[in-house]
């Protein structure tokens, strides 16, 4: 079992390879025997101890499909006086944001976060953490207490000045998402799609759809497609036969079946996608604006050997003029499919002959991942995308002599149908982040003692860890398919 090797989604857009190789379970671990513990451990495990479908992520007795019990607030950078001039472009978009802010307050009511508008509020970039942040609006580590801090949080900003690793931990105890768009317009039209979706007629209706990719000869393509998009397709459709449920297998995986159902004569209130996400060297022209654009049925799998073109992945700017997203929530399951970071997080096993600690740069700064960010910028755009940050593992719905386990994506899928906003439905990740970190920190303390362990299953703790972590919503957390209201 040791030696079956592990399989990452991510192709190399430049080369035409892999992002990484297949690679056996003692690979991997060299890797995994160096990492640090887990940032806010205990926090993490204070989560799992406490941690029942009852009350994931906010304190008990309050529901989370209502904003004014839940509470929803927004966060804003916060810039030194020596950049007044940047503080100045926060309050322009302050102001083009000021129709959902508007809702949301009419929403929330007394636990809109007033406290999040005012100067001195905000994230102080280059000084805050997660539990600097919170302790200066009165909150300390556990359960969402909407009374002092409200559940549903929307940064506004660059992962530059935000960054992902404050919003993943953030996210332990809180629904968050993130937006950031170049221009004031993108977010002003981001504000109207949300107030519009959940105040107008409600379309495009109860329509859900499954796109997976199986590109030939590709063993991680083959697995998500067999092991998890067609079975939640299938688990959905009977379970929600007020939906109409519709699954597009690999032959069908086309970039010109994905264009009818982003923007197109097919656009779905729901859309979950499997596919390889694409990846850029550091300095590649193509790196910032197709960064986790999804490869489609049309590349030919490992035959190919060449720079892949634009014709087998969709990209943000595949998106028309036309297109019609309006009221669409996704789910792409894909490497890079929601951001990058600057720095690699695999970086030991990236570069193992390297005695170096310094961590390899794969980006000039992180960003999110353009596909996302033009679904949501434009009239009559998407309401929010549930992407990775980072590379997606196969090995976390692949739980190797257990078999599949998808209960997880079922369990937040489920919610999304009923009508739970996003951020609400993306918990169930944020409680198997807080178990595997337990489980591995605690296997990796009995190491150190002299425990005799399996690489194998090790591999798996450690890849299911980095991909429950890396989900993260581009979108504010608190909207949901407009069909299933229950606001």
């Amino acid at each position: 079992m040791s030696e079956t090797l592990l399989h990452f989604n991510g192709i190399d857009g430049d080369t035409g390879s892999y992002d990484l190789p297949p690679m056996t379970a003692e690979d991997l671990v060299r890797f995994v025997r160096g990492e640090a513990t887990p940032d806010n451990l205990n926090e993490l495990r204070f989560r799992h101890q406490r941690g029942t479908a009852k009350h994931l992520g906010v304190k008990e007795g309050v529901n989370p499909n209502k904003l004014d019990e839940a509470g929803w607030g927004v966060i804003f950078p916060q810039y030194t006086a020596t950049e007044s001039e940047r503080q100045k472009e926060v309050e322009a978009i302050r102001e083009a944001l000021q129709p959902l802010l508007r809702w949301r307050e009419q929403k929330a009511g007394a636990r809109f976060a007033e406290w999040c508008q005012g100067a001195g509020k905000g994230f102080r970039v280059g000084v805050d953490t997660k539990n600097k942040y919170l302790a200066r609006h009165g909150m300390g580590p556990g359960a969402a207490d909407p009374d002092k801090v409200p559940y549903y949080l929307l940064i506004v900003g660059s992962p530059a000045d935000i960054p992902y690793r404050f919003q993943s931990q953030l996210d332990v105890d809180y629904a968050v998402g993130r937006i950031h768009f170049e221009t004031l317009n993108e977010y002003a039209a981001y504000a109207a799609n949300v107030v519009a979706a959940e105040t107008g007629p409600q379309q495009p209706g109860r329509k859900a759809a499954f796109f997976s990719v199986a590109n030939p000869g590709d063993d991680a393509t083959q697995l998500s497609a067999t092991q998890l998009t067609q079975p939640l397709a299938e688990k959905m459709r009977a379970a929600h036969p007020e939906w109409a449920v519709q699954s597009y297998a690999p032959d069908q995986a086309h970039k010109a079946t994905l264009a009818s159902l982003l923007g197109g004569t097919e656009t779905p209130a729901f859309l979950f996608t499997s596919s390889h996400g694409m990846k850029f060297a550091n300095g590649s022209p193509r790196q910032l604006p197709h960064q986790g654009a999804l490869l489609c049925q049309d590349w030919p799998g490992e035959a190919w050997t060449q720079p892949i073109p634009q014709d087998f992945y969709f990209a943000g700017d595949d998106l028309t003029a036309v297109s019609d997203l309006h009221g669409l929530i996704a789910f792409f399951f894909a490497c890079y499919g929601g951001g990058t970071p600057q720095y690699d997080e695999f970086v030991k096993q990236a570069r193992p002959d390297d005695a170096s600690p310094a961590r390899l740069e794969i980006a000039p700064y992180p960003f999110l991942a353009q596909l996302p960010v033009q679904m949501l910028g434009r009239p009559r755009g998407a309401l929010a995308v549930v992407g990775h940050v980072e590379r997606a593992w196969s090995y976390s719905f692949d739980w190797g002599k257990a078999g599949t386990q998808t209960v997880v994506f079922e369990s937040a899928l489920e919610r999304l149908l009923k009508g739970h906003p996003v951020g609400s439905a993306i918990e169930y990740f944020n409680e198997r982040y807080a178990s595997l970190s337990v489980m591995l920190s605690d296997e990796l303390e009995e190491i150190d003692f002299g425990r005799v362990y399996d690489p194998f299953e090790l591999a798996g703790l450690w890849t299911a860890n980095n991909d429950a972590r890396g989900y993260a919503i581009i979108g504010d957390p608190a909207v949901r398919l407009p069909e299933a209201n229950v606001l």
